[in-house]
């Protein structure tokens, strides 16, 4: 009998990940843990006396709150209702998920995405599904279930290996899941929680905050999907496909074009997101329009605080075009029920939002995040580790920690309040912290057995190769994260030493 074939430290180390992984509790019983922690840290903590300097205010002194004595339990009870509906991405998300949720629903998204890669040339053919996968992001999760399978089918079709054009396309979706030309839900969903963050440090941080604004990333977002799309292009096509080969299975699949009707429903779309555009243009560029702030300005104003209620319209009005012209909905109470379904489809969030909203509340209350951001910034002082050291020591980091747990709001709610002010008092503005953290998240996704699509895109990997495993899809993939990684980390790099703005007024650095 023919012994087991003896594995390599490779598939070692992924078998120990998806097994350390597999071991990890829920993120919401992880939240829940993590606020007991907090509880019982601030207790102990407490006891001992410690204080720190406030970072904002020389004269005050800033000591731990005990939340386990009877003020704090009071506050337990008494602040739980608002702890939830108080949770920083929770209204924004479920609002700019009402449009996506929509647009996708009616199968607007799905038709715009089959449209633009199949109308590309032969040449273009790999560009344009990594440039289509990163761009995918503005509807979640749509990009996970058409872009894959019909990545392979245009690559099969074209004489090249179907897993060539599944992994450029998976590499777009989840790798550059951090870069698009538009904003996307996730830029509420981590804005505020940053923002939430940045006010735990007291009046200066809650000054700051209020200057802040979710698009703070959106200048280096744009250039990325250039970059991406182009590093993606040339790992596929100088280093995977090379690798896999020719392909000789059997399995064909035609690509399944645009009906007539989805070709009438996008033109119609279009149309309508035009004159919706051109109608939120007129509350905004004219001297005097509604939206502007004081002086005319533009960066603090009204309009980007509208910037949730505008993205859900844009996305909602060619959702309901588009719909009705391919019959997809055809009352009110169709739009009704796709809103349903789409609210529906966040349950999970709005659980994990309530544990984490306890778990936020707790460390800001007992003002754990405050010793620990001072501490920690004084550590890092000490052993001289700032600038772009500090930043990639960062990004690997939470790399890291996003093979172990997939959920980009799970790391972030419990990252953010603790490395957000420490690299503030570092001189670091959380803007920054925050694209760090959004490179080091989305370039791993792809390596991680727990993300959540991981197995999804597996069965489409076995239609065209039977024996196709995790660490055979992790083999194909980790060229894209390791380049993504690296090429997107070094522009982060000169992006910092030209000190250009992330986004509209936010700055590389942090004057404290």
């Amino acid at each position: 009998m023919e012994g087991k074939k003896k594995q390599g430290l490779f598939q070692r180390s992924l078998n120990r990940i998806e097994y350390v992984g597999n071991k990890l509790p829920h993120p919401v019983t992880l939240f829940i843990i993590l606020a007991f922690i907090v509880l019982i840290t601030s207790a102990i903590v407490s006891s001992t006396g410690v204080s720190v300097q406030h970072p904002g205010d020389a004269e005050e002194q800033i000591t731990v709150k005990n939340l386990l004595n009877a003020e704090g339990i009071a506050y337990i009870f008494t602040s739980m209702v608002d702890n939830f509906i108080n949770f920083a991405p929770l209204g924004v998300v479920l609002v700019t998920m009402l449009g996506i949720g929509l647009a996708e629903r009616t199968g607007l998204i799905s038709a715009g995405l089959r449209a633009f890669v199949l109308s590309l040339p032969k040449s273009l053919i790999t560009a344009g599904l990594v440039f289509a996968g990163i761009m995918s992001s503005v509807a979640t999760d749509a990009g996970y279930v058409v872009l894959p399978p019909l990545g392979a089918v245009l690559f099969a079709a074209l004489g090249r290996h179907p897993l060539a054009g599944l992994a450029a396309a998976f590499a777009g979706v989840s790798a550059g899941f951090s870069a698009n030309l538009v904003p996307t839900a996730l830029e509420p969903l981590l804005g505020e929680m940053t923002m939430a963050a940045v006010a735990t440090i007291g009046a200066e941080g809650e000054a700051y905050a209020e200057t802040m604004n979710i698009l703070m990333n959106y200048y280096f977002t744009v250039v990325s999907v250039f970059l991406l799309t182009i590093v993606g292009t040339f790992v596929t096509e100088k280093i995977v496909e090379p690798r896999l080969g020719a392909y000789t299975g059997s399995y064909k699949e035609e690509a399944t074009g645009l009906s007539k009707i989805e070709k009438k429903g996008l033109r119609y779309a279009g149309l309508s997101l035009l004159i919706s555009v051109i109608a939120a243009s007129l509350l905004i560029v004219p001297e005097n329009a509604p939206l502007r702030g004081e002086d005319g300005a533009v960066i603090i104003s009204p309009f980007m605080s509208s910037l949730v209620p505008i993205i859900f319209i844009l996305f909602f009005i060619p959702g309901v075009v588009y719909g009705i012209v391919t019959k997809n909905v055809k009352n009110d109470k169709d739009v009704a029920n796709h809103l349903s379904e789409t609210m529906g489809s966040m349950g999970m969030f709005i659980i994990l939002s309530f544990a984490a909203g306890q778990f936020v509340a707790y460390f800001t209350e007992s003002n754990l995040g405050m010793l620990i951001g001072v501490y920690g910034a004084e550590f890092l002082n000490t052993i001289s580790l700032n600038g772009i050291p500090l930043l990639i020591v960062f990004i690997i980091i939470a790399g890291i920690i996003n093979i172990f747990i997939g959920s980009a709001t799970a790391k972030w709610a419990m990252m953010a309040p603790i490395f957000v002010p420490i690299m503030m008092k570092l001189g670091y503005s959380p803007e920054l912290t925050q694209m760090a953290y959004r490179i080091a998240d989305s370039s791993t996704n792809i390596i991680s057995p727990l993300m959540t699509y991981f197995a999804l895109i597996i069965a489409y990997a076995q239609k065209y190769d039977k024996k196709m495993g995790i660490g055979t899809l992790i083999s194909t993939m980790f060229p894209y994260s390791i380049f993504f990684f690296i090429i997107w980390t070094l522009m982060l790099v000169v992006w910092m030493l030209l000190g250009i703005d992330l986004g509209p007024g936010s700055p590389i650095y942090y004057d404290n």
